[in-house]
């Protein structure tokens, strides 16, 4: 393999992805390793890393990771810039130690008080992958976020624990009974979104109803598992509505879940563009990568 030019790294809580990246931003060799945040102290992240992408970290060669490798329990503390700001810090956080690396903050709202960390970089990305865009980005996980985009910056930012209210809920409640299936019910699905989306205070009744018709009714577990994340998911569309309401919507994400909210979206005449995840988390670190060389 021909030496890196640069190394972009997406680190975070549970995992560690890595890239030995040439200067145009093409991928020569990408791998991941189970050593995520959650499981290192300060002082192993530069083992981890050595561990992980050794023969890459020749003589010089500069490090740019995103993601909670800069939060407070993390390599360094990256800190947050306060929105209304481009996604990308001016000036990026050194990290400790002999490497050349460099930690992508995160970004902060004041009023309603909000964080995201790792999301900044997939945004970045995307407005480099589609320059001059203006509209309303989503991006699911176990902390949903809806970003409010214009000229090049975030104005406002929503967090949404949809995700991880959807694994709490799946298997550490009532509902873990009746939901223990990989299976999908598009349907079930759909009618849990129209449910709380036209009245998500019923939220947390309707969970139950998922529990009851199991035990009154023999209730398949597949389509009792696309219903609760129909139900989470059309709760979280109504509290974000003022956000996507008559916007141009991106969703940024591969697969499955993403492709959840696109479908929610679609049913209440507002479609979106799902954008890759990894692409976009690519296109941010290469734009961290250059506002570094250029500093």
């Amino acid at each position: 393999m021909s030496a890196p030019d640069w190394i972009a790294l997406d680190w975070g809580t549970s995992r560690l992805r890595a890239w030995a990246m040439r200067r145009d931003g093409t991928v020569i060799e990408a791998r991941e390793a189970e050593r995520g945040m959650g499981g290192l102290a300060p002082d192993s992240f530069e083992p981890a890393l050595r561990e992980t992408c050794g023969d890459w970290l020749g003589e010089g060669v500069p490090v740019i990771a995103c993601g909670m490798v800069g939060a407070r329990q993390g390599w360094v503390e990256a800190g947050y810039a306060r929105v209304p700001c481009p996604p990308l810090s001016a000036a990026l956080t050194a990290a400790p130690g002999r490497l050349d690396a460099w930690i992508v903050p995160g970004l902060s709202q004041a009023d309603p008080a909000d964080v995201m960390r790792g999301e900044e970089t997939q945004i970045a990305g995307f407005l480099a992958l589609n320059p001059g865009w203006d509209g309303v980005l989503c991006l699911p996980g176990s902390h949903s976020k809806w970003a409010h985009l214009s000229a090049g910056e975030v104005v406002s930012f929503r967090s949404f624990m949809t995700g991880e209210l959807f694994a709490a809920l799946s298997r550490h409640t009532v509902l873990r009974h009746s939901v223990e299936a990989e299976g999908w019910d598009e349907a079930a699905f759909d009618e849990g979104v129209a449910e709380t989306l036209s009245r998500p205070e019923r939220l947390a009744s309707a969970l139950f109803t998922i529990r009851a018709e199991d035990l009154l009714r023999g209730g398949d577990a597949a389509a009792a598992r696309a219903r609760l994340s129909g139900l989470l998911i059309g709760a979280e569309l109504a509290a974000a509505k003022p956000y996507w309401l008559g916007q141009q919507i991106g969703v940024i994400g591969a697969g499955g879940l993403a492709s959840l909210y696109v479908r929610a979206l679609g049913t209440q005449g507002a479609p979106a563009t799902q954008a890759n995840g990894t692409a976009a988390t690519l296109a941010g670190l290469t734009a961290a990568w250059k506002q570094r060389t250029q500093a």
